[in-house]
């Protein structure tokens, strides 16, 4: 499995548009990405302005899906039109993932 977490400052009267876009993509990725078990915003408590966005995802092939879902399309140029500073993305690999059962 692997994650990556998105910090994003958001430009303060960008913010409610922000968040709308944002809970529409997790909203969509949970309703149509079965691999995508996490996606989620959370925003700070110290400066209102700034978001973590995580996510997860079962495999490499789920986060390139992800990517190239129309609703990510739509979506994300809105979302990178609100930022007040370039987004800083980090990648991370989930330690420890649930052994599936055979099929």
């Amino acid at each position: 499995m692997t994650a990556f977490v998105a910090k994003l400052v958001v430009k303060p009267e960008k913010a409610e548009e922000f968040e709308r876009l944002q809970t529409e993509l997790r909203v969509l990725a949970h309703k149509h990405e079965p691999e995508t078990p996490v996606y989620e915003l959370i925003r700070s408590r110290d400066n209102k302005n700034e978001y973590l966005c995580i996510a997860t995802f079962t495999s490499e092939d789920a986060f390139q899906f992800h990517q190239t879902t129309d609703f990510h399309d739509r979506l994300v140029p809105g979302v990178l039109d609100c930022l007040a500073e370039e987004m800083d993305l980090s990648f991370y690999d989930i330690i420890g993932e649930p052994k599936r059962a055979a099929g």
